[in-house]
C-alpha cells in the first residue's frame, strides 16, 4: 500500500501523552505540513499559533476544560506538551473547512513522524469570548479568527487503539 495513505489509515487520536517536548524540528515539520493544507481558493485563511510555553499550555487546558463542563483536575490536552491552535479568518467563506484540513494535515503529519496526536474541541468557544479576544490581541493576532480546534502532540504515553471497524454503508457508488 501507498506510504501516505497508510500513515492515514493507522493513525489514531492518543489520550495520553508524556511530558517531554518533541524536538522543535518535529514541530516546524507538523506546522509546515499544515500550511500545504488545501484552501478555498487557495486563500489560506488559517492561521496557527504554536504554545509550548507550560504556563500558557496549562492555562489554555484549564480553560478548555472549564468550556468543557469537567472537574478541575482533568486535562482536556491529555498532558500534551505541544499545543498548536488553528483559527481562521471568518470573513473567507470556507474558513472552517480551511482550518479543519490544515488540523487533518497536521494529525497525519505528526502520526508518520513517529508522534500521537488529538484534537481537541472547543476553541470557538475559547476565542469568541472576550477572554480569548485579548489573548488574540497578546499573541499580535489581529482581525476577526475563529478557534477551529487545537492539535494536541507529543509523544504517546499510552498505546495506539486499534480502529472501529468502518460501518458497511461506508461507501457508495453511482456508475
Amino acid at each position: 500500500m501507498n506510504e501516505v495513505i497508510e500513515n492515514m489509515i493507522t493513525r489514531r487520536s492518543i489520550r495520553g501523552f508524556k511530558p517531554e517536548l518533541p524536538p522543535q524540528e518535529l514541530i516546524d515539520q507538523i506546522m509546515k505540513a499544515g500550511t500545504y493544507a488545501p484552501t478555498g481558493r487557495g486563500g489560506q485563511s488559517p492561521i496557527m499559533v504554536c504554545v509550548t510555553n507550560k504556563d500558557v499550555r496549562d492555562h489554555l487546558a484549564a480553560w478548555n476544560g472549564r468550556i468543557m463542563g469537567t472537574k478541575p483536575d482533568f486535562d482536556p490536552f491529555y498532558g500534551g506538551p505541544v499545543v498548536i491552535v488553528v483559527l481562521a479568518d471568518r470573513s473567507v467563506p470556507t474558513h472552517v473547512y480551511d482550518g479543519s484540513l490544515v488540523m487533518g494535515n497536521m494529525l497525519n503529519a505528526a502520526h508518520a513522524l513517529g508522534l500521537g496526536a488529538v484534537w481537541i474541541h472547543r476553541a470557538k468557544e475559547e476565542f469568541d469570548s472576550p477572554e480569548g479576544k485579548a489573548l488574540l490581541r497578546e499573541w499580535g493576532i489581529e482581525g476577526d479568527y475563529e478557534g477551529i480546534g487545537h492539535c494536541v502532540i507529543g509523544y504517546p504515553a499510552v498505546p495506539e487503539q486499534a480502529a472501529k471497524p468502518r460501518k458497511a454503508d461506508y461507501i457508495r457508488y453511482v456508475r
